[in-house]
């Protein structure tokens, strides 16, 4: 079933009460998808520094400082480790491809789940809410959240099999729904030379999304050409630094619900997830449009 939030800021006020907002919008979303979480934080200081990228990985079998050391030693730089297991954050102040080519070299075994200069992705198995607050995310800071609840329908239940899917910089993506034709375009892609780290249909797409944007489309683009290639029963919302945006599929049968005010936008698989965002009572609030893309940037 899945249960998808996510939440665009406008208002520079807001900035700190991002990660609270945003884990008050996933506590009303764990009946959907109580298996495992997701969440990605763009802007927070702490996990993102400014002048910095970030790397976020998944099995890595050495705590997150002696990990940052060997990194430090490869590059020449000083690295930051942050445990916030399953999850290990490295941050350095170089290039966000260098930084995970690095820790690749260094942790061959380790799995990349997010990379850029302003996104933060953290994963976990269990219950959404207790892994929230074991992150840190209440106090999470910045411009732009996405956090995913998981029902596993076509793969097992672990972190790396969770939501969000993030394989290119700064950009991630979350889904509610099932694709009926990915193993199709995933072999389309293999075939191009794109490699997968799991057998989620999510990441075909959130890997095909990427390939468009890499080769020139912006992201309603790259959105319409996905909702032409891919079939099944979706909602899908998307994230980069500077964007934020949502599209479902031609029947819409999975649900969504989108709220806008001057000082934010917000998206959910359902109203309560809105229900105690500030100015709720006077924000437009509306069910996407089937297969229409909508799209939200920066200001």
């Amino acid at each position: 079933m899945c249960g998808i939030v996510g939440l665009h800021l406008r208002d520079p006020a807001l900035y700190p009460r991002l990660g609270e907002l945003l884990t008050g919008m996933l506590d009303q979303m764990c009946e959907r998808g109580p298996d495992s979480a997701g969440m990605a934080v763009y802007g927070d200081s702490n996990w993102s520094p400014a002048g910095a990228a970030t790397v976020s990985l998944l099995d890595v079998a050495e705590p997150a400082t002696d990990l940052a050391a060997r990194v430090a030693a490869a590059i020449g730089m000083r690295v930051d480790g942050i445990e916030l297991a399953p999850t290990t954050v490295l941050t350095a102040a170089t290039g966000a491809a260098e930084l995970a080519d690095a820790a690749r070299r260094a942790a061959p075994g380790a799995r990349l789940i997010g990379f850029g200069d302003d996104l933060t992705v953290l994963k976990g198995v269990g219950d959404p809410s207790a892994l929230a607050r074991r992150f840190g995310l209440p106090d999470a800071a910045g411009h732009q959240g996405v956090a995913h609840t998981r029902m596993a329908t076509e793969s097992a239940v672990t972190a790396a099999g969770s939501h969000p899917f993030s394989v290119g910089p700064d950009q991630c993506l979350v889904h509610n729904g099932s694709f009926s034709n990915h193993m199709s375009v995933k072999h389309e892609l293999e075939r191009a030379g794109v490699v997968f780290d799991s057998e989620n249909d999510t990441e075909v797409a959130a890997r095909f999304l990427a390939r468009q944007l890499a080769e020139g489309a912006d992201l309603e683009k790259a959105l319409r050409l996905l909702a032409e290639r891919f079939d099944g029963f979706y909602t899908l919302l998307v994230a980069h630094k500077e964007s934020f945006a949502v599209v479902r599929d031609p029947i819409a049968c999975k649900p969504a619900v989108i709220a806008e005010t001057g000082r934010w936008v917000a998206m959910a698989s359902e109203y309560r997830a809105l229900a105690d965002l500030p100015g709720i009572d006077t924000a437009h609030i509306f069910e996407p449009v089937p297969e229409e893309v909508y799209v939200w940037h920066r200001q």
